[in-house]
């Protein structure tokens, strides 16, 4: 079982809906979540359809693990056309509202067409309505969680929404569940946007079943006790994602100030130690962590800002607790945009909930903006009287909320960095990959990241692979194409598992196998759960290549691959992708063009 056999498929064109069953030949190919979603969305739409037309399909998918007893099962993606790269979207999220949707019956939600008038979406089981809007359009992320609750009197809604970001657009919008988990990258927030789809909201009674309940339980607690004495597992629950920061600065591998450098003198500043220090007033930015759905790792942070702080003083609203500063938040807030003010970075972060933006995106195309403005291609009369100089706290929060609002130069900053550096006349500004702009990781030091920066499917991402370990081990390109590939494989069958990411340090594809087998039909091994993972991947390469995209796409900044690095462990060194790239397609079993083969198609079922 596992799998709800169920798929819910939404038409907002015309208002009606209907339940279909789930294509088991797809889920025994695809497994579920970003594989499933994936394979649907291909078979449904032209890859070449504007992602902020009608015709773009959204889709809202679970795993076979979603919502079972497995640690981490909270999980769900969101799988579009991301209007920010042109590109396959492929958002994860946890919190609570994947589960939710699984316990309701379903195993994907469907969306197509577009609403005439603001609407949402409220699921109770089988009674599925779609109603007005009206109300709730232009409000926060925020507001409109409560509002829903309060509205159908029943506090056990989970709901997943959208801010006025995605209501007008913002490139790099996000759909935020649980008031501060996000569906973050690649603007699939603009797609529902786009619907006129406020929100969803769900409550799920149904539960879910497993094949050998017996088994399950047993492979369950096997996964759960290695993932229990895991250092990686410990650090991330005492300290959270941001303890990354102390490890990119002394490698030399934090982006500061549009990557020009990479490292950060303000970074003792906003690491995860400055998190829970006092500062001068006795004030201590975090107040705990916080854990998403059947969640024993617990990563998450809850924060608040002092009172006295410049952002709140006259703004008592803001004066609670919310989501704290995860690494990509603090980096791109911080370093990138050489800001050492915590209080601002969380402040900014606020704003990214509320208003439903990706912090990485938003933050990276403002460092672009200071670089532009550093040159003397952006002046302070274009960027409303703000300056917007590196290291400038105000020019964040100012710019954080300018921008969820679609008010002022906010507007030009909701366009990404790569369309604004465009547009100012300097494109080689633009630090991201097919459009996206990267997370917290320098390639010049960490190699193996610069080849899963430059291949990944939806644009720059640090999580679609894993070269960590050979990265720290040698810092040049020579070795890096397989464990690149070979993780690239892998995370793809565990995002199609409902499970996080973050078990990969505890687990490899023998335990999701082990789980997965227990849970669903059929014999699940570690070759079957890989091959999944290289068919996932290869289907989305596809999706690209029909879409438009080409090789060419498959590249870095001149920044990276020419301008050495100016300090750390990797200072002189630039990224080798040219020596990377040719091997790695080798492995994939793709031409020289990028283009995979007759036979890697037929060898997997493609």
């Amino acid at each position: 079982m596992s799998w709800q056999r169920k798929v819910l498929r939404v038409d907002l064109s015309d208002g009606s809906h209907k339940v279909e069953p789930l294509n088991m030949d797809w889920a025994n190919a695809y497994l579920g979540e970003r594989g499933l979603a994936s394979k649907y969305l291909m078979e449904m739409m032209d890859p070449k359809t504007d992602p902020m037309a009608p015709e773009n399909v959204l889709i809202f998918a679970t795993g076979p693990l979603t919502g079972t007893m497995a640690s981490t099962s909270g999980r769900y993606a969101v799988v579009t056309k991301g209007p920010l790269t042109n590109a396959i979207a492929c958002s994860n999220s946890g919190g609570k509202f994947g589960a939710e949707l699984k316990y309701a019956g379903y195993d994907l939600l469907i969306l197509e067409g577009r609403s005439p008038q603001p609407v949402y979406l409220h699921i109770v089981d089988d009674r599925v309505e779609i109603l007005p809007a009206d109300e709730l359009w232009g409000t926060t992320v925020w507001h409109t969680e409560e509002h829903l609750k309060a509205k159908h009197q029943n506090p056990l809604l989970k709901v997943a929404s959208i801010g006025k970001a995605g209501e007008s657009g913002v490139y790099y919008a996000c759909i935020v569940n649980d008031l501060h988990r996000a569906a973050g990258r690649s603007g699939v927030g603009a797609v529902m946007g786009s619907k006129n789809l406020k929100a969803i909201a769900v409550h799920g009674t149904v539960g879910v079943r497993v094949e050998d309940p017996k088994a399950f339980m047993a492979a369950a607690k096997h996964c759960n006790d290695l993932l229990a004495e895991s250092d990686g597992r410990k650090e991330l629950t005492e300290l959270g994602t941001n303890a990354m920061m102390d490890s990119m600065q002394e490698f030399g591998s934090l982006p500061t100030r549009n990557f020009r450098e990479v490292q950060f003198e303000g970074v003792e500043k906003v690491n995860a130690s400055a998190m829970s220090a006092p500062d001068a007033s006795g004030h201590v930015n975090l107040i705990t962590n916080k854990a998403c759905f059947g969640c024993t790792i617990a990563c998450g942070r809850i924060a608040h800002i002092n009172e006295k702080h410049f952002t709140i003083v006259n703004r008592p609203e803001y004066r609670h607790a919310s989501g704290g500063l995860e690494y990509e938040t603090a980096f791109a807030f911080g370093p990138a945009c050489g800001i050492d003010d915590i209080d601002a970075l969380t402040f900014a972060g606020y704003m990214m909930n509320e208003h439903g933006m990706d912090p990485i995106s938003f933050g990276v195309t403002l460092a672009a903006a200071m670089e532009l403005y550093d040159i003397g291609a952006l002046t302070k009369e274009q960027t409303d009287g703000i300056a917007l100089e590196f290291g400038n706290a105000e020019a964040l929060t100012v710019m954080a909320e300018k921008t969820g609002k679609g008010e002022g130069f906010g507007k030009e900053l909701g366009l990404g960095s790569k369309r604004l550096c465009e547009k100012y006349g300097h494109p080689e500004l633009f630090m991201g990959v097919k459009g996206q702009e990267f997370p917290g990781y320098d390639t010049r030091g960490l190699q193996g990241m610069g080849l899963g920066y430059a291949t990944s499917n939806r644009g720059a991402c640090h999580l679609k692979h894993d070269t960590f370990a050979e990265d720290m081990e040698d810092q040049s390109g020579t070795g890096k194409a397989k464990p690149c590939k070979d993780t690239q494989d892998s995370t793809a069958a565990l995002d199609s598992t409902g499970i996080c990411l973050f078990t990969a340090g505890s687990w490899g594809p023998e335990e999701l196998a082990m789980m997965v087998n227990a849970a669903c039909e059929g014999e699940w091994d570690k070759a079957r759960m890989l091959e999944t993972g290289e068919r996932v991947w290869n289907l989305e390469r596809q999706f690209n290549l029909a879409a438009g995209l080409t090789k060419a796409d498959d590249t870095l900044p001149k920044r990276l691959l020419e301008e050495p690095a100016p300090s750390g462990t990797a200072k002189g060194k630039v990224t080798e992708l040219d020596k990377m790239l040719p091997e790695y397609y080798a492995l994939r079993g793709w031409t020289e063009e990028g283009v995979p083969t007759n036979e890697t198609l037929a060898r997997l079922g493609l």
